[in-house]
Order: C-alpha cells, then structure tokens, then sequence
C-alpha cells in the first residue's frame, strides 16, 4: 500500500491541512446505482478490469467510470488534461480549472457524502481522507480513489498515470507525463547554477514557508537554489513559520510569493513589514509574485510554475 502523505493546502487556505489515514485492503468496485451515460469503446473496455494502487489500498474498478466526481482540484486539472473532462459530471468548489470544468458546491475539505452520491457517480477522487469519506462512500459501494498530496515530483507523475490507468485514459496521461519531464528536465538544464541565488517563498503572509524537502521546495532545488527555510528552527514537517527577523537577517537574493491573489502580497507589501524594506530582493526587483493556484497544486502544471522560477533565476542570473 502507498503510504497517506502531509497534504499543503497552499495559500489558498492559508494553513497546513493534514491527510487522514487511508483505509487498507482491497476494494472492488462494482457500480451497481450509477449506470454509465455512454458505452465506452473498445479499445477502453478492454483495459479493465483495472487495479490501482491508492493511497486506501488497491481498488479494483471492473469498468470504465463515466460518472467521475473529484474533490480535489489537482485531480481536477489532471482528468482534463489525460482527456478524462467528459467523464467528469461534478468537480469540489475549489476546481477552478480547466474553465470548463462541472465547478459544484462539493467539498473536499468538509465533503458532504449524501451531497456527493446524489450525482450518482461511479467514481470519486479525493486527495484527502477528512471525516472518514473513503469508508462512509465504501459503505454505499461507491468507489474511491484517495491520490494524496504529493511529496516529490515522482509521486505527481504517478499519480497523473495512475488515474489515466483508472479513467481508460492511460495512453493519453503516459503522454502528458513524458511531456512533463522532458519540459521539466529541459528547463532545469538551461538554468544558471552559478550564482549560488537565495530565495524565500512565501506560502502566506504568516509568514509559513516551504523546505527544500518538500514537493515544491524541490521544484526549485532543480534550478540550484539555496532555500532560507532550510535553516529555520522549527521545520514543522517542511512547513515552517517563519519570524519578520528570520528572513530580514537571511536576506533572500529572491523572493516568491503564493500569496498573491488570496492576500493582495506583492514588492510594496512586503516593503512595509518591519525590517523588510532593505531587502536585496526587493531592492534589486527581484520579487516573483506566482499564481496561487498553480503553486499549490501538484498536478499538470507545475510545468508553468517550473517556468516562472527558470525566468527569474536567468533574470537574476544575467545581472
């Protein structure tokens, strides 16, 4: 059984969210109350019965789901990305992309099971265990996947192949997975490694801050950069809070915030807390303000979030 990893809700929610335990065994899921709205084509049916190995142990899906519901939004852009989105028919309040995507009222941080089994499905994604939902849906013979919170990048690409292979979508996510390392290694290789550059990043104004030993903290350990955070007292399982005088006195050659559109944070901001104002990076403009949403997701497009970190290292890197 794959282990139940820490999830990070990002800055999003502004706090750390922590996986609940996933159940063990095997499950067998045979939708008996969701029939499928179209018959799927050959090709697909002959991929199943499947066995995937979740984070709740090994669920064996004996047919291609056509009714999927995902409560997580990573598994959200992952499912349309593999080609999945029209087996999609309901997607958590957080699913904010693809535009396109069935955004309901659903919650994953508070799912409400009645709420979710009146869209009939047969298949629920959750990256999360909370209030017991994997065993409550068990109960009523409503399969579910639990693909927790990455910790590594390794462990999103699985995960990405794992619901291609549970979808009847495996050759399309094989090749979104292939295009993501290739993007990834490509971008790590062009990178300047020789500045030696510090960086901070900033998952809400808290401030609370990422390690290197965390999914996102090795996202930028692939462009050569030194994290402050590493060096925090208190590591707090990677997600350390970090005081106003820890990162004056580290002094950050870079700083990147993931607190942007959930909390308005940008140079100026940062410029007014105390001690804050001399800092190299925002004297030398080298303050990144990300896209929330893609820094806390471990799914597709952590390829544009790989991006943004390459641009400004060359940035720095040049001057």
């Amino acid at each position: 059984m794959r282990p139940v990893r820490t999830a990070f809700a990002g800055a999003l929610l502004g706090t750390l969210v922590l996986a609940g335990c996933g159940q063990s065994g095997t499950t067998t899921a045979t939708p008996t109350s969701a029939p499928a709205t179209t018959s799927a084509p050959a090709s697909a049916s002959a991929d199943f019965p499947v066995t995937i190995e979740a984070g709740n142990g090994k669920v064996t899906l004996t047919k291609k789901p056509e009714r999927i519901i995902s409560l997580s939004a990573t598994h959200t852009e992952t499912l349309f990305a593999i080609g999945a989105g029209p087996q999609v028919v309901a997607a958590d309040d957080q699913s904010n992309h693809p535009p396109e995507a069935p955004k309901t009222d659903l919650s994953g941080l508070k799912p409400n099971v009645e709420a979710i089994v009146a869209h009939k499905p047969d298949l629920v994604i959750v990256s999360d265990d909370l209030d017991k939902v994997v065993a409550e849906l068990g109960k009523l013979n409503v399969p579910v996947l639990l693909q927790p919170a990455a910790t590594k990048i390794e462990e999103a690409y699985e995960e990405i192949t794992e619901l291609g292979a549970a979808t009847g979508n495996k050759a399309k996510a094989d090749e979104v997975v292939s295009g993501m390392k290739a993007a990834m290694e490509k971008l790590a290789a062009e990178a300047p490694k020789d500045k030696k550059l510090t960086y901070y990043h900033e998952l809400d104004q808290t401030p609370y801050a990422a390690t290197s030993q965390t999914f996102i903290g090795q996202i930028y350990s692939m462009f050569g950069l030194t994290n402050i955070a590493d060096k925090a007292p208190d590591a707090a399982g990677g997600y350390p809070k970090l005081s106003a005088e820890f990162v004056a006195q580290a002094d950050p050659d870079l700083v990147f915030l993931a607190d942007v559109k959930c909390c308005q944070q940008s140079k100026e901001t940062l410029a007014k807390r105390p001690g804050w104002a001399n800092l190299s990076a925002i004297k030398n403009d080298r303050v990144i303000q990300l896209d929330d949403d893609i820094a806390s997701r471990w799914g597709p497009r952590i390829v544009q979030l790989a991006e943004s970190i390459g641009a400004a290292v060359s940035k720095a890197g040049a001057s």
